[in-house]
Parts: C-alpha cells; sequence; structure tokens
C-alpha cells in the first residue's frame, strides 16, 4: 500500500461517518504548492463553496507563496467567508487522511475564527 491508498483508506471512514450525520463537509486538498478546500452538499455531492491559493486574488494577496501556513489560513478565511455568504455556518470537517497539523490545522482554525462552526 503506498502514501497515497492509506491516506485515502484513512479518509473513507471519516467520509461514511459524516454522510451519516446529513451536514456539509468542509473538504481539503493539498499539494506540495497548493492547497485546496470545498465545501460539498451533504445530500447531492455537489461543491457549494470552494477557495484555493490558486485563485487569483489569493495569488497576488500571498506574493505567489502557496504553499505555507499563512496560504492555508488565508484559504480557510476565504472559505468561510464564501460559506457564510452562501448561508452555510455549520459543515463537518473532513481533514481527507491528512494529519490534523501545519497547514491543515491553520486553514481549520482561520474557518473558525472566521465564523465558520465545525
Amino acid at each position: 500500500m503506498d502514501k497515497k491508498q492509506a491516506r485515502l483508506r484513512r479518509a473513507r471512514q471519516t467520509r461514511l461517518k459524516i454522510r451519516e450525520l446529513r451536514v456539509g463537509r468542509l473538504t481539503v486538498f493539498r499539494t506540495n504548492t497548493h492547497i485546496y478546500a470545498n465545501i460539498i452538499d451533504a445530500t447531492g455531492g455537489k461543491v457549494l463553496v470552494s477557495a484555493s491559493t490558486v485563485e487569483s486574488e489569493l495569488r497576488t494577496q500571498l506574493g505567489g507563496k502557496g504553499s505555507n501556513t499563512e496560504a492555508a489560513a488565508a484559504v480557510g478565511k476565504r472559505i468561510a467567508e464564501k460559506a457564510l455568504k452562501a448561508g452555510l455556518d455549520s459543515v463537518a470537517f473532513d481533514r481527507a487522511g491528512y494529519r490534523y497539523h501545519g497547514r491543515v490545522k491553520a486553514l481549520a482554525e482561520a474557518a473558525r475564527e472566521a465564523g465558520l462552526k465545525f
């Protein structure tokens, strides 16, 4: 089993539990150069809100650095603002099998500080 398969195996249990709760989920995907966050609908699996370091606004704000904790915090704040504007105030956090530290933790804490509940 390689790293990706192990991460997806860990993520499966979380996603099953979130599906039982029937709430939207804030899912995180990270690469070596960027971090992405999506809020996915509980029933249909549609992406309701998304934010990432690839967006032009965030790229100019961050000066092109999308792979550090400051960038992750900016994405967390942005996803929370978009979610609140769309009428979503509470979601379940899906860390997608990643450990809760570093960029994933920075994104989650920034989203909480911006008013998103999970």
